[in-house]
């Protein structure tokens, strides 16, 4: 048996448990009201008679039983007064002279033998002791109904018990087994593959939608794996080509050297962008981010990179709301400004105007940097985001297409995103960031 039908079946084992549980202590109960109040009932009759034994002595309680008997139809009681010897001197009760008090006791029935009964014994005077029996065979009979009906009921909830626990059992095989399947075919190489979603919200498509988005992640990563073992090859190719043909120059050419060695450092740099990304998408440095005051190292990040984009020609602007804060790494998010900075220096030409643009609400930050050069095609808009791509308007320029990469890690890694405006002119690129709070 799976586990989906063993899960199902101790439920409702459980349940029929319980409602065991709960008719048995409905039958005890009411057992034992109804003989508490058989009681009740027996010593009320008794005292009446007892009354009429001290209001008259023997020949009025002798007359008060022969007058209830002769109503017998009607009367549920049975009556016998005993002497001291046991002998009995009046009432049809045929029985032995019982012990005082309540007992359950036997009698002799003209039409059906021996049967038993409850009796309330008392001492009268003169050595005289009363009886006044009720026969318990209609509280067997309530019993027996009470246990017959509780049965019956018990055998039903047991059958609904079991077909509810099939259905069950069937309901949760065939979710799981949807997991399974896709579990399998992934397993067999069918990257594909998604597990099966009902229409409703319950359980099973949260679990479903959660592994779904898992394994979309998966094989986004397994593509950018792909793309970047191509674009490696492809983008290494020219380089390597260049050095050796600089190292074979190295013994015939003034210069050689230095070109070899610079495209040396241009490998290094590559690899070390490569080894960067990797290392901020593993997660790892989010375990020292701590709250960091974005507003001004955007300020410092700006006042540092003026000057520059002014002796190239360029004009930068800034624009910075105080007060912004983030938990992360001051390193890792200066280094994205940079290269945000350093993708317009290279793609935009002379006279260009860069506007760096940080505001933020109650829950997020925005760090903008927008210019007004050329812009990339809408088309382009999420490629640029994956390593070793470039557009074709830029494949002239120096880089290696892990500028942007490298921002999008950081983001990511910060639990923000990178978005680029699609109704601005020239080319806007926003970087959201959760807020932790204002500083003074």
């Amino acid at each position: 048996m799976t586990a989906a039908y063993r899960i199902a079946f101790v439920y409702s084992a459980a349940f029929a448990l319980a409602i065991l549980v709960l008719a048995t202590a409905v039958y005890l109960g009411a057992d034992a009201e109804y003989r508490h109040q058989q009681d009740l009932a027996i010593a009320e009759e008794n005292a009446a008679l007892v009354r009429e034994f001290h209001e008259g002595g023997l020949p009025d309680l002798s007359k008060a039983i022969a007058k209830r008997q002769a109503r017998s139809v009607v009367n549920a009681y049975a009556y016998a007064v005993f002497d001291r010897s046991g002998r009995r001197v009046t009432g049809a009760l045929e029985t032995t002279r019982p012990e005082a008090g309540s007992h359950d006791i036997v009698f002799s029935d003209a039409r059906e033998g021996a049967d038993p009964a409850r009796a309330l014994a008392t001492d009268l005077a003169g050595g005289y002791r009363l009886v006044v029996a009720r026969d318990t065979e209609a509280l067997w009979q309530i019993d027996r109904t009470i246990l017959l009906l509780f049965g019956g009921a018990f055998i039903v909830v047991i059958a609904m018990g079991a077909a509810g626990a099939l259905i069950l059992g069937g309901y949760l095989r065939n979710r799981l087994s949807g997991i399974h399947h896709a579990a399998m075919a992934i397993i067999a190489g069918d990257l594909q593959q998604r597990v099966p979603l009902a229409q409703g919200n319950d359980e099973f498509d949260q679990v479903g939608r959660a592994l779904n988005m898992m394994l979309d992640r998966i094989g986004q990563l397994m593509e950018n794996l792909r793309q970047v073992s191509s674009d490696v090859a492809h983008d290494l190719r020219t380089p390597l080509l260049r050095l050796r043909s600089q190292l074979e120059q190295v013994g015939t050419e003034e210069g050689a050297a230095a070109r070899a060695i610079e495209q040396g450092d241009a490998l290094l740099t590559l690899f070390a962008a490569i080894l960067r990304i990797a290392e901020i998408e593993s997660g790892a440095l989010a375990r020292n981010f701590l709250p960091t005051d974005l507003s001004a190292l955007t300020t410092d990040m700006a006042e540092s990179f003026a000057p520059a984009f002014a002796d190239d020609g360029r004009l930068l602007t800034w624009t910075v709301d105080p007060g912004l804060v983030v938990i992360g790494d001051r390193t890792l998010l200066a280094q994205a400004i940079i290269n945000l900075l350093d993708n317009t220096t290279r793609h935009t030409p002379g006279g260009t105007t860069v506007d760096i643009r940080l505001s933020g609400n109650p829950d997020l930050v925005f760090l903008s940097v927008a210019d007004d050069g050329p812009g990339v095609p809408v088309t382009e808009h999420q490629r640029i985001f994956q390593r070793f791509v470039r557009c074709e308007v830029s494949r002239t320029t120096p880089g290696n297409g892990l500028g942007l990469s490298l921002v999008a890690a950081v983001a990511t890694a910060h639990a923000g995103r990178v978005a680029i405006e699609d109704d601005t002119a020239g080319f806007c690129l926003t970087m959201t960031l959760p807020r932790i709070g204002a500083q003074d």
